[in-house]
């Protein structure tokens, strides 16, 4: 792929995350349009036909209760396809990264998590977002989170400095998945861990046959296989990996769980 067509694609991926959290922005001024609404069919969920359906569109992807107390905004804005937490098992005082962070869902369910005495951090490279997600963050009174922005191959954090990384369905629309793979692990302290939900591909289906299931900015056609998952993740340096299919997206496709451990030594 030519840095051309990489910044093409990149671009195409901030375009279309820009506009899902214009529409959740514009809600908030008073323009009658929602995420997962009629109005805005196309912001809703990975953005595949096979995905945009309800079950991959913000709440219903959480467990009862667990979103009660956030403002309505950083729901709505959810775009993922799974639920981090759910995997990443968090305890008081870590510190977390949330890769592509969007709206901040995930960063302020991880800071409740991990309570006052841990820190929450959120990347995203589009401004709409982290302009949704700060606000989100001070209308829920979450002191204990700050949003960066940033790519996740280059991620604005220093060595060790996360003890877990989560992300949502952002993974596979990178143009560059082993720099995401070994910034993950740079962050990392010894020991530490990531969760992710992401979208991957049974190990048989070709690249074409990925980008005829669906396009790129929406989780399809740059979903890896689970054997590339599990062989980026050794070459990173991670160990005791696994990818778990959690339900399918579209034929060979499926939202997927995530783990891997930075060795302690």
């Amino acid at each position: 792929m030519t840095d051309q067509s990489t910044e093409a694609l990149r671009e195409q991926v901030r375009t279309r995350y820009a506009r899902a959290a214009r529409v959740v922005l514009d809600q908030r001024a008073g323009t009658p349009a929602g995420c997962c609404g009629p109005a805005a069919t196309d912001c809703c969920g990975a953005g595949s036909e096979a995905l945009d359906s309800a079950d991959v569109c913000g709440g219903p992807l959480y467990r009862d209760g667990e979103t009660d107390g956030l403002p309505e905004e950083a729901v709505l804005a959810s775009l993922g396809c799974g639920n981090p937490l759910a995997v990443a098992d968090l305890h008081e005082g870590e510190r977390v990264l949330d890769l592509g962070s969007g709206g901040g869902i995930d960063v302020l369910l991880s800071a409740r998590r991990v309570g006052p005495s841990g820190y929450a951090y959120g990347v995203d490279m589009t401004d709409d977002m982290l302009e949704l997600a700060r606000a989100n963050a001070t209308r829920a009174g979450a002191v204990n989170v700050e949003f960066r922005k940033g790519q996740i191959e280059d991620l604005p954090l220093p060595d060790s400095a996360v003890d877990v990384v989560i992300s949502n369905c952002v993974i596979n629309l990178s143009v560059d998945k082993p720099a995401v793979l070994a910034e993950m692990f740079r962050v990392l302290v010894p020991g530490g861990r990531i969760g992710i939900s992401d979208v991957v591909a049974e190990d048989h289906l070709t690249s074409a046959e990925r980008a005829a299931a669906g396009s790129y900015v929406g989780c399809i056609a740059g979903a890896l296989s689970r054997a590339e998952y599990l062989e980026g993740l050794a070459a990173a340096g991670f160990t005791e990996a696994s990818v778990t299919f959690t339900h399918e997206a579209a034929p060979g496709m499926h939202s997927a769980t995530i783990r891997a451990v930075k060795p302690a030594g």
